[in-house]
């Protein structure tokens, strides 16, 4: 944003008050704690909501139509040393994920002792979320059933394709695929706890990306993979990205706003973008009291039993979608613009991904981080019995954890709003008008501040 060192200076004073100001803790990992702070948590969410409203404030009444976007080069590697690495690591995560398909079934039905429920759950699908949110995609390097594909077309000589024609429905597959497994699957079910049910997820999921792959092309592993779309979403908010250079690949520093400045190409990836946002809010309110209470009240009016559940994660996302639909169109109503409403919700859905980001990781690295231990102890047992625990935020303080998860809400709504506000101004044309019809946006990401430190200030039933 280029701030003057005064604005900095106030910036850092709001977030840090924030961040070492929190009232109740609790953690997808540290189940049942809570600790008191100096503060009334209605003054944190105050604060929380004002330092967003603030930024969209003042980027409101500068002159600036265009964004820092500056990208430095940090380091270049040649591209031998890529080419080994890309496959080492590919066909190690390969490994990995095949362990996990047989250790599911054969090995040890404790979940904190099965390597199928620890690396698939947390290490896999949260933990490589987290790597691409920092770093950028790491899903065309490790994805397994394209390094199976790629095994396929090397046998064959050339490309396979079945059907040799383009896979149907667009990006449709990767969003309802994304629902039904990070939605329903691990949100709706004991599924991530049993696994021999997580090995049978596992494998309906490498027979629908293979044969897809194997009637349509590659080009079903780019539209119709579920992970593939979900950590592309996240690489295009990563601070860091690597580039194909003359010499090799170029890894170069970015600010984190830049990737959602674009617009997002088609309605199935706007959904996903919105259910990006849904679902890590879901898995935090449904640990929480309040949610038990919304559920027990749900299932007393329907008479539907568990199937409530459902219901409640489904009239949620609606909600949000909704929510969503109408902030463009006001923005389009308020800013003066006549053309497709579709156009504003695509330029608009990347600027709820610094959100999804920032939750994301607040919300599951300590989750990320203690499976991670899990899984080298559970792989180091046989050759180091009695290594004992690896506990890697074992040093953390729980104030310290808490006030990180603050912290890294409140920075992801802000880079949210700076994305907003040039893309605001891309589409309506001025500064004046952009601000006029950016206002809907605002309130609806300072709402959903306040919302989501408000679900993790909830103490996590155990």
């Amino acid at each position: 944003m280029g701030p003057a060192p005064s604005r900095r200076s106030l910036a850092g004073v709001w977030l840090l008050a924030l961040g070492v100001a929190p009232v109740r803790a609790s953690a997808h990992a540290i189940t049942g704690s809570r600790f008191d702070a100096p503060i009334p948590l209605p003054f944190l969410l105050l604060g929380a909501g004002a330092t967003v409203a603030l930024t969209a404030a003042w980027l409101g009444w500068t002159d600036r139509v265009t964004p820092p976007t500056t990208d430095r080069t940090l380091l270049t590697v040649p591209a031998a040393v890529v080419g080994t690495l890309r496959t080492a690591l590919s066909l190690g995560f390969l490994l990995c994920v095949v362990a996990a398909l047989l250790l599911g079934v054969v090995g040890s039905q404790a979940p904190a002792e099965s390597f199928a429920v620890v690396f698939t759950w947390a290490v896999w699908f949260r933990g490589l979320a987290i790597v691409a949110i920092l770093v950028g995609n790491p899903w065309a390097l490790l994805s397994p059933w394209r390094t199976v594909y790629e095994g396929l077309a090397w046998v064959e000589g050339d490309t396979v394709s079945l059907l040799s024609r383009e896979p149907p429905f667009g990006a449709w597959p990767a969003t309802v695929g994304f629902l039904c497994l990070f939605g329903a699957v691990e949100n709706l079910t004991n599924v991530p706890l049993v696994p021999r049910l997580t090995s049978a997820v596992l494998a309906a999921y490498a027979l629908a990306m293979t044969g897809g792959a194997v009637l349509f092309g590659p080009a079903w592993l780019r539209r119709a993979d579920p992970l593939g779309a979900f950590y592309r979403l996240f690489g295009t908010v990563a601070p860091l990205r690597v580039r194909r250079a003359d010499s090799g690949y170029a890894i170069e520093a970015r600010f984190p706003w830049t990737g959602a400045l674009s617009p997002l190409n088609g309605p199935a990836l706007v959904v996903l973008a919105v259910a990006m946002v849904y679902v890590v809010s879901f898995d935090g309110f449904a640990n929480t009291g309040a949610f038990q209470t919304v559920l027990f009240r749900v299932r007393e009016a329907t008479g539907l039993g568990p199937t409530a559940l459902l219901v409640v994660f489904g009239v949620g996302f609606v909600g949000f979608l909704a929510t969503f639909w109408l902030g463009c169109r006001l923005s389009d109503r308020l800013g003066a613009v006549a053309g497709d409403a579709g156009e504003a919700r695509r330029a608009f859905a990347p600027t709820l991904l610094p959100i999804a980001a920032a939750y994301e990781i607040a919300h599951n690295y300590p989750y990320v981080a203690r499976s991670l231990g899990q899984s080298l102890e559970i792989a180091l047992d046989p050759l180091l019995p009695g290594l004992g625990p690896i506990r890697p935020l074992g040093w953390l303080p729980l104030p310290a954890f808490w006030g990180s998860q603050v912290l890294l809400v409140v920075l992801g709504h802000v880079v949210a709003v700076v994305a907003a506000h040039f893309v605001a101004v891309r589409r309506y044309g001025t500064v004046t008008d952009a601000r006029r019809a950016h206002a809907p946006l605002v309130v609806l990401m300072v709402g959903y501040t306040v919302l989501s430190l408000w679900i993790i200030s909830q103490p996590v039933l155990a």
